[in-house]
């Protein structure tokens, strides 16, 4: 194995000639770096990882695991007898490298988070943001309110791609406040954070569903449909004191110093709703966390300093930095993975724009300077009814990406295709990944008759 082996690609590599022996420890050294950066020096007398910090540490040895080959990757892994000798010094671009998942829409059992937990580590990103609660299931139990999950956990059936038909199967499922503890240390042993998101107040009818006193009508359902749900909750004093509540609970769990509150998507909201957001973001505040919000609530008036998902285009990004707004960009129009791979007619389940991978591997965020923490994309859910789904849907599409959100200077898709092809996806293979072939799906992944909805 050679060094231009390696995903992302690092910032400098200075190799020496011939091999060196796989070693039976790895000295580990604290050093004078970048924050989570390191250095990785292989000689015939042994290996030093020298580390900013134990991020620094999680990203050296997953480094070293690469020069290992494929078979590391594996549960019975095994090491090969020799290195490439040299020195690798690397840092990340953005400290901000992040992937939603979204398990509200289609529940992921624990062990599949936790598993999705360690194809993030295994590309050097560095925040997951858990959506777990929309229309159409609440994900996190809460004690004090447990028709969250009795009631909003659960829906009769769900429709099958964007045709409005139903497939009449019951799906639901939630996490445990350990499920839950077990997820963030196990993230954070692998340097990454998992930052929560609670939606308020639209994407709110399983909410709904479970204490109809949170909205104006006497019954709810949580919601079979995908799209935009016109179901807001009211903006009273008594419902801020109930998510002030969740919000409480929430904070118990996830140490995480950001935590998302949605905001987006709220046909016929008002100035008491826009009000009711910024009440939460305030308590956030107070509570010492950073509320983090997607574009929409730049229209908010009094807002506190935030971190703003830049999702519906760069320009809000750009926008929300002028405001003093931090900024993740993670636009619908570059990085949401849900969204088609190609025009091909056998792309399962076609929705939104095509997004390549040469695409998502050509990102570049218009936003730059102290106020962009970084990027992020989306794995939405709704048309991912299983883990083989989300495989096939992020990639190799993230591991594009993630070489967007670590590697600095310019970028070369000709160089990067036969890293990808040669050596990366045979890690993917050896873990167990059901990406999407380069040439394209699968008959098996293909979905034929399901309708989409192309853009």
């Amino acid at each position: 194995m050679a060094f231009d082996t390696l995903l992302p690609r690092p910032a400098s590599v200075t190799p020496s000639p011939g091999s060196c022996p796989w070693p039976s420890t790895v000295d580990v050294r604290p050093a004078s770096l970048p924050p989570e950066g390191y250095r990785l020096s292989v000689s015939p007398s042994g290996v030093v990882l020298e580390v900013a910090d134990p991020a620094g540490e999680v990203y050296g040895r997953e480094t070293l695991r690469q020069l290992a080959g494929p078979s590391a990757f594996r549960v019975a892994g095994f090491a090969p007898s020799s290195l490439p000798c040299g020195v690798v010094e690397d840092h990340p671009r953005f400290g901000w490298r992040g992937c939603l998942l979204d398990v509200a829409r289609h529940f992921r059992t624990k062990a599949e988070v936790l598993r999705f937990v360690d194809l993030l580590a295994a590309h050097k990103l560095n925040v997951l943001n858990l959506h777990l609660t929309d229309d159409q299931g609440w994900r996190f139990e809460v004690p004090a309110f447990p028709r969250l999950t009795s009631v909003g956990g659960w829906r009769p059936s769900s429709m099958v791609g964007s045709g409005g038909a139903q497939d009449g199967r019951p799906h639901g499922g939630f996490y445990t406040g350990d499920d839950l503890r077990e997820i963030v240390a196990y993230a954070s042993a692998r340097a990454i954070t998992v930052v929560p998101e609670i939606d308020i107040p639209g994407h709110a009818r399983a909410a709904l569903a479970a204490y109809p006193s949170l909205g104006t009508s006497s019954s709810y359902e949580v919601w079979t449909s995908w799209g935009i749900s016109t179901s807001l909750l009211s903006p009273t004093s008594s419902t801020l004191d109930f998510f002030r509540k969740v919000f409480d609970h929430l904070l118990e769990i996830f140490p995480s110093p950001v935590i998302a509150l949605g905001g987006d998507e709220t046909p016929g909201a008002t100035d008491e709703h826009r009000a009711f957001v910024r009440h939460l973001a305030e308590h956030l505040v107070a509570r010492g966390r950073t509320p983090m919000g997607w574009d929409e609530v730049l229209d908010i008036d009094g807002l506190p300093p935030m971190v703003i998902g830049s999702w519906r285009d760069e320009e809000a990004g750009l926008r929300a930095a002028s405001l003093g707004h931090d900024v993740v960009m993670c636009p619908e129009q570059h990085v949401y993975l849900d969204h088609r791979q190609s025009a091909d007619p056998a792309e399962p389940i076609p929705v939104g724009e095509v997004h390549t991978l040469e695409d998502v591997y050509r990102y570049e965020p218009a936003l730059g300077g102290a106020r962009l923490r970084g990027v992020q994309a989306q794995v939405w859910s709704e048309h991912l009814d299983s883990v083989r789904r989300v495989d096939y849907l992020a990639f190799p599409r993230l591991s594009a990406f993630a070489e967007v959100a670590w590697s600095s200077g310019p970028r070369d898709y000709a160089e990067f295709l036969p890293r990808l092809r040669d050596h990366h996806l045979p890690r993917l293979d050896a873990l167990g990944v059901e990406y999407r072939p380069l040439d394209g799906p699968h008959p098996w992944q293909t979905r034929p008759g399901v309708p989409g909805r192309p853009r």
